[in-house]
């Protein structure tokens, strides 16, 4: 598996963070805070591929860039980053080797902490 950060898609969190627009919720909620593969589609249909990568951490050359395999370690709700979005995709890019998208998931938590001790 050819698996690399979505550089694209990590400058957009970035951003998305230090706007505020982010929900520093626990870990345990991804399971709960993920978009339903309804509204993935909806986006989809709406926003095209273009604007549905930035929301995924990481993409897989092994795919399309026109098919939802494409993308991994999604990170938020197509409106905010979630905190237990990235703590996830942190998780899951340790496990899976990918250390480029472990670290920028880090440096996406150490952010959300910055902006909430303000």
């Amino acid at each position: 598996m050819t698996v690399k950060l979505n550089e694209r898609a990590y400058e957009h969190a970035k951003r998305l963070i230090e706007e505020g627009k982010f929900i520093d919720d626990e870990r345990d909620a991804w399971s709960d805070h993920h978009p339903s593969t309804r509204t993935e589609n909806e986006f989809i249909e709406k926003n095209g591929f273009s604007q549905y990568s930035k929301w995924f951490l990481a993409v897989n050359d092994e795919y399309s860039e026109a098919g939802r395999r494409h993308y991994e370690f999604p990170y938020g709700d197509f409106e905010n980053v979630h905190c237990c979005g990235i703590l996830a995709a942190q998780s899951r890019a340790g496990q899976s080797k990918s250390s480029d998208v472990e670290k920028a998931a880090a440096d996406l938590v150490a952010a959300i902490d910055k902006q909430t001790r303000k």
